[in-house]
């Protein structure tokens, strides 16, 4: 078998150059595109953002932190009430 000529392999080798730039375009493009859509739907979403997360959490930990402080104050107020009867 005889070699094919290096004109053949160089034109080969500028279509594969090529097909291979049009594939990663297409997945440019693909990502892009998917990146958009996730953004979309969770714009559209009613999800809550990690700092307003986080700050609805803190405010519960003090409201939580209030209510038990203030349970201990009613529970020694009712006691003391308690004795003077």
């Amino acid at each position: 078998m005889r070699e094919p000529p290096t004109r053949l392999l160089d034109e080969l080798s500028r279509v594969m150059t090529g097909a291979v730039g049009i594939a990663q375009g297409v997945q440019k493009e693909a990502d892009s595109f998917a990146k958009s859509q996730i953004e979309r739907i969770l714009r559209d979403s009613d999800f809550v953002s990690r700092e307003e997360f986080e700050a609805v959490r803190a405010m519960a930990i003090a409201a939580r932190d209030e209510n038990e402080r203030l349970e201990a104050r009613l529970a020694t107020l009712e006691a003391a009430i308690a004795t003077k009867k």
